[in-house]
């Protein structure tokens, strides 16, 4: 990777991961790409370039690309689990069709694109403990089927033309940094935010309700560390399973009330968050990252729990 376009780089994993790309190969050398509306500020907007970069206008993607000489691209442009079933038409517009549009700037200019997909990617069918990296997905939230589509869309547009595709599976991802946009496991990032400003947490989903995680500085690792692989070594390309720790709404509580003794948690459940998240899995087999392009998560409920907490202590 030598310049680096990054599509959604205000969002809740794009603003963290262009600093970070920024950080490794030199301010200069990698474009936040936002649309209007979403324009980047502070360090994000002062450290590098900014360009305006809607991902359903395939014209405006060639011409950033070719402005800045662009080789890898990472298209983070999506609407989150809870947004997505609300508005599943633009859904599919943002998550598909704007692939579809990456994807052919990057046959053309022989870019190599990294898009993420999802542990909603699955479905009820799906074996839920140690899911493995290649089992049914048959998801049925809008938000699954389109990361179903952008798996089979990038397999395709490497095997059809040799487009150095590449995606890992993200789990719920928690950030001290960036605030929740509407995902189903944005409650363990409410969470620590409660706790810190002592309040009472209301959790939203049920009491023993599983669901993988990972802390975000894991997140950017991996989402770079695979588009750094050697191409040889990757059996898997769209998308690699990877985990970091699975846990409960009641572990969480119970890892921070340890540094927060006096914290409470009550439960009111939501719903459409809660059948979200019945339909995905409690853990992930993440065996074949970790063999292929030697994945390893740096951090644990424990050891992202101390951070967290110092973080957002200094930060509120």
């Amino acid at each position: 990777m030598k310049n680096i376009l990054v599509i959604g780089a205000t969002g809740q994993i794009g603003s963290e991961l262009t600093l970070e790309l920024r950080k490794r190969y030199g301010n200069t050398h990698v474009v936040a790409g936002y649309i209007q509306g979403a324009e980047p500020k502070g360090e994000l907007k002062e450290s590098g370039p900014t360009e305006i970069v809607d991902v359903t206008d395939q014209e405006v993607i060639e011409a950033v690309v070719k402005k800045y000489q662009i080789d890898t691209i990472y298209n983070l442009a999506a609407l989150l689990s809870v947004v997505a079933e609300s508005k599943p038409k633009l859904a599919w517009k943002i998550g598909v069709d704007g692939l579809w549009n990456v994807l052919e700037v990057a046959r053309m200019h022989g870019c190599a694109v990294f898009t993420p997909s999802s542990i909603g990617s699955f479905g009820t069918d799906t074996p839920h403990t140690q899911t493995p990296q290649d089992t049914i997905q048959r998801p049925r939230t809008m938000y699954g089927i389109s990361k179903v589509t952008t798996e089979l869309l990038s397999d395709y547009y490497y095997t059809k033309y040799g487009v150095d595709t590449r995606a890992v599976r993200f789990p719920g991802i928690i950030s001290n940094v960036t605030p929740p946009g509407g995902g189903t496991t944005d409650y363990a990032v409410d969470i620590y935010y409660s706790a810190v400003k002592g309040e009472k947490f209301v959790c939203p989903i049920g009491e023993g309700t599983l669901m993988d995680m990972m802390y975000m500085p894991d997140a950017l690792n991996a989402a770079i560390s695979l588009m750094e692989a050697d191409p040889t070594k990757l059996v898997h390309r769209n998308a690699f399973n990877i985990a970091s720790m699975s846990f409960a709404p009641e572990t969480i509580f119970a890892a921070i009330k340890k540094h927060v003794p006096g914290f409470e948690m009550t439960y009111e459940v939501d719903a459409l968050k809660q059948s979200i998240a019945n339909s995905w899995p409690d853990s992930l087999d993440d065996t074949c990252a970790r063999n292929e392009w030697g994945w390893k998560p740096m951090y644990d409920l424990e050891s992202m729990t101390i951070d967290m907490l110092q973080k957002l202590r200094a930060k509120l």
